[in-house]
């Protein structure tokens, strides 16, 4: 068991119906993150420190047997935790199918997972192509995220793609752009568009965006899928 000195978890979400497709969910909420999106509107999870440790987690997923069909871990950005894979050993010792929500920048500790057959559905962030990637994330990691891209492609893995968008960062030619980033990396997969949320409260202080994004102005050889939208 990893010390409760150094819990993981930010919070639970106790049930969802919406974070992970065809099941009852629950989210775990893991503090941090290596990327500072302008966009995230999730910055006490991404800059406070954990409060929820694994004997508490754990305790958590034993009353919800047979109550719920997964668990998303979500962040902040869960692979970067030293407890990521003692906790997904916990879900699926206690038969849950497991979500992982992933900017892709760890790759390692992914593939360790995926090798102990611990993840069953990964969705993998893609945030921005290589010009754009540091303006929209406050890092250098693009090529990171094409590794993870390509191995699990490579693998035929479970998952899906999904780009935030605000129209000031990201326009109709940068998402036509990475949906062409995908097909041509053998991506078939929808191709999921998420809306800027704005909640007055993002690490980027963005309001509604000045421009607008007119989705019929984006080409694709994939299907794209909108949410929010």
């Amino acid at each position: 068991m990893i010390s409760s000195s150094n819990p993981a978890l930010f919070g639970i979400t106790p049930f969802t119906t919406l974070d992970y497709p065809d099941k009852i969910a629950a989210i775990a909420w893991f503090a941090g993150c290596n990327l500072r999106c302008a966009y995230c509107y999730n910055a006490p999870i991404v800059l406070d420190k954990g409060k929820i440790d694994e004997e508490e987690f754990c305790a958590f997923l034993d009353k919800r047997i047979n109550k719920l069909d997964g668990i998303v871990f979500s962040g902040g950005e869960c692979t970067i935790s030293r407890s990521f894979l003692n906790l997904a050993r916990e879900v699926k010792k206690r038969g849950f199918s497991l979500k992982v929500d992933t900017n892709g920048t760890n790759l390692g500790i992914l593939n360790t997972a995926i090798d102990e057959n611990l993840i069953d559905y990964i969705a993998l962030d893609f945030k921005a192509h290589a010009q754009k990637y540091r303006k929209v994330t406050g890092s250098n990691l693009y090529f990171e995220f094409t590794r993870t891209l390509e191995y699990l492609i490579s693998i035929n893995f479970n998952f899906e793609v999904r780009t935030t968008v605000h129209s000031d960062l990201l326009n109709e030619d940068d998402i036509s752009n990475m949906a062409e980033i995908l097909y041509e990396k053998g991506y078939r997969g929808d191709y999921f568009l998420q809306n800027f949320l704005n909640t007055g409260d993002n690490l980027g202080n963005l309001k509604e965006p000045k421009n607008n994004f007119d989705i019929s102005k984006v080409t694709s050889k994939l299907n794209i899928k909108l949410r929010n939208f």
